[in-house]
């Protein structure tokens, strides 16, 4: 019993003796990598693995080695994107069904290495990808569709090589195998127009240092067997070639996204010669993508259609080389415009197929319910769907326009989503936000030291939760756990666990409250749209708001029925089952957290304090829902008790709320935000660049539902 009674400073020192030992026993084992060094896709797996072999303390040679480890492809017993590990004594072989197979690999052997797996320990195993597609929505800060300095700032980050290649070696490890990236017009930044030189602003040294820039993300995304696209909105010009030739006009001062759609000859055979240079002077790009919406009003679907047919498609045909696409569905729920978008993608046989259909899930706010209830526009038919298409594959948009600055991680909530939308007709996902750019980390205020750069690196959970599952649903939540404890050793043991359920609170805030656009709903902030700004969510429009999905009940539907003797089945989601399920949830978060010691590790500081803060974020939302459903039968009911026990929550509420500000209030900066900044009709001349985010901020808001409470009166014709 003696060993496990050991003070902190012997224990301390029990782990420094055994892992000295541990270093030393594998310190004069020496490992041969083989690999095919001509091979790109090769080159980064074995250097990947090379370096995670030297971090456990063996050394890498080539002769008279204790293991070999032998890198290979064989496309014949295994599929794309599949590996094997096998051992036959000193003997590792690791085999990819293709190079990016190879990668998956052998970094899931590097992992084994980063947990204590021994080479002697390692066990043969296997895995075959669950999607083709599995990519990264990014959008990007130059000609961006949303405009402000909650984009601009990201613009030095975004020029840097040194980011990329840390957010592609993310991508990798997590399975990602596509990157697509976003912008109102890039062909400015990638290309001088042969016979339209005009339309570039830049001198050609600045235009160097773009293609420089798109050549290296290119080509160090195809090393780690990552696709990459261009992803346009339309029809956007340069300023430069508007002004030129006298078209586009409306769009020179704001990039109007609504604005009139300007078919010219000339801005077609723009367009068209755009597409086609573009393709031909990146080789290693490897598709493009375009959209039926913006700078495009006026037009029928089917001018739409014709338009790309004529420019975007025309363009791909004419290039010098195969193309693949993402063909994004339009935007809008209309059963001629999906049967004329579905007639004109299986037309195109000249593709690299299959053609990924994206289709955004749930709107802009896929973290909400696993439940397709609607896309842009409304509820979408099965037109794309019935009969199957052969041409083209669906590929859900799983949006995030709900949560920046904390923090998330349910892999429940993802392991669910993927398992109810993967039929036949699915290919795979895009994951990424329309309002926040996951670059330059504006959000950290301590200035201490932390394990963190770049903005991604701070929601690492959230990436590695979606990669790994989207890459194979079955991957166990030990492997996501073996994560923390790498980062935190001992003290992270409970992270994964408290992050599930800290995390279910904004998805059950999306589920309840109903939304459409990006700015809709911000869940993070507990705010939505209210007119033409972006506002807390008040207990009056808390009450009378009508939820997402339709197994949830609003406050106002359920009082109402609840006076009239009426029930809800027991499937259904009521405010009194809701605000039990937050409350027991957060509850078990915190106490999975509370003996966590966060003294002498920054980074650890703040992955408590964000689970800390949903959780009490959603003890704070239980509050509400109890006060808004005791307010809303007084309203209709009366009763001075119910008054008083609207009041008595609200209080509460407000109680729970000041904790999340004492929490934020020394680790998070105010926070630039496109949504809070950002009126509905996108005139740039508006944007509110001050207007910044922090709860600290809303607390006004947050009281004075207690004082709405107090003032409130019985409804002279409640019942």
């Amino acid at each position: 019993m003696i060993g496990f009674q050991l003070d902190v400073m012997e224990r301390a020192r029990f782990i420094t003796i055994f892992f000295i030992g541990f270093t030393h026993l594998v310190v004069s084992q020496t490992v041969d990598v083989q690999y095919d060094k001509y091979s790109s896709t090769a080159a980064y797996a074995g250097r990947k693995l090379e370096k995670s072999l030297l971090g456990q303390g063996y050394q890498v040679k080539g002769e008279q080695v204790d293991y070999s480890i032998n890198l290979t492809l064989d496309d014949k017993i295994l599929d794309k994107e599949a590996y094997a590990i096998t051992r036959e004594g000193n003997h590792i072989t690791i085999t990819g069904g293709d190079g990016k197979g190879l990668i998956y690999g052998s970094l899931s052997l590097a992992e084994d290495l980063g947990n204590g797996v021994s080479l002697e320990k390692t066990k043969a195993r296997n895995q075959i990808p669950n999607l083709a597609f599995r990519a990264i929505k990014f959008n990007l800060p130059w000609d961006a569709y949303r405009e402000g300095y909650a984009m601009d700032l990201h613009m030095e980050t975004c020029r840097s090589v040194d980011f990329w290649e840390s957010f592609l070696d993310m991508m990798a490890e997590n399975r990602f195998n596509a990157l697509t990236l976003w912008n109102l017009h890039p062909f400015t930044f990638m290309i001088k127009p042969k016979n339209f030189p005009e339309a570039s602003p830049f001198t050609d040294r600045e235009m160097k240092e773009w293609q420089d820039l798109y050549h290296t993300i290119f080509r160090m995304a195809k090393e780690r067997g990552i696709e990459t696209y261009i992803v346009n909105w339309n029809i956007f010009v340069s300023s430069e070639f508007a002004k030129a030739h006298n078209v586009a006009l409306e769009n020179l001062k704001n990039r109007i996204h609504y604005g009139i759609g300007d078919t010219s000859e000339v801005v077609k055979r723009y367009t068209r010669e755009s597409v086609t240079q573009v393709l031909e002077e990146y080789p290693n790009l490897s598709g493009l993508g375009f959209t039926h919406g913006e700078a495009m009003r006026g037009m029928t679907p089917a001018q739409r259609q014709d338009w790309f047919k004529d420019t975007f498609i025309e363009g791909i045909r004419l290039a010098d080389r195969k193309t693949k696409l993402i063909h994004r569905i339009p935007l809008l729920a209309d059963n001629d415009a999906e049967q004329l978008t579905r007639d004109a993608m299986e037309e195109l046989d000249f593709l690299e197929g299959p053609i990924w259909a994206e289709v955004k899930f749930n709107w802009s706010h896929a973290h909400s319910t696993p439940k397709f209830i609607k896309v842009h526009g409304g509820k979408l038919g099965d037109t794309y769907f019935k009969p199957e298409p052969k041409n083209y594959k669906i590929a859900w948009m799983a949006r995030n326009e709900d949560f920046f600055c904390l923090r998330w991680g349910e892999p429940n909530f993802i392991r669910k989503h993927i398992s109810t939308n993967t039929q036949s007709y699915v290919g795979g996902y895009f994951v990424g936000s329309e309002g926040y750019i996951p670059a330059k980390d504006y959000f950290t205020k301590i200035t201490d030291s932390v394990d963190w750069k770049y903005a991604f690196q701070r929601q690492w959970l959230f990436y590695k939760l979606w990669g790994r599952l989207l890459y194979d649903p079955s991957t166990p939540d030990a492997v996501f756990e073996a994560a923390f404890t790498r980062r935190y050793g001992k003290e992270g043991e409970n992270l994964l666990q408290a992050y599930s359920l800290a995390s279910t609170v904004p998805l059950r805030l999306a589920s309840s409250f109903d939304f459409t656009w990006d700015f809709s709903l911000y869940s993070e902030g507990f705010m939505a749209m209210n007119g033409q700004s972006m506002d807390y969510i008040s207990i009056d429009r808390q009450i009378e708001q009508q939820p997402a999905d339709p197994n949830y009940v609003s406050v106002s539907d359920y009082v109402k029925k609840r006076l009239l003797g009426e029930s809800f089945s027991k499937d259904r989601i009521t405010p009194p089952v809701l605000a039990n399920m937050l409350e027991k949830d957060c509850q078990m978060a915190l106490r999975l957290i509370k003996n966590i010691d966060i003294d002498k590790n920054n980074s650890l500081l703040y992955e408590v304090a964000d689970i800390k803060v949903w959780a009490n974020l959603g003890m704070y939302f239980a509050e509400k829902l109890k006060g808004a459903e005791a307010l809303q039968t007084y309203r209709l009911e009366g009763g001075e008790k119910n008054k008083q026990n609207g009041i008595k929550h609200l209080q509460n509420a407000l109680g729970f709320w000041d904790k999340v500000i004492v929490i934020t209030s020394p680790l998070y900066m105010e926070m630039p935000l496109a949504a809070y900044s950002y009126p509905h009709e996108g005139n740039a001349s508006v944007i509110n660049d001050n207007r910044k985010f922090h709860w600290k901020k809303l607390r006004p808001e947050v009281a004075k539902d207690i004082v709405i409470a107090k003032n409130t009166v019985v409804e002279s014709n409640g019942q």
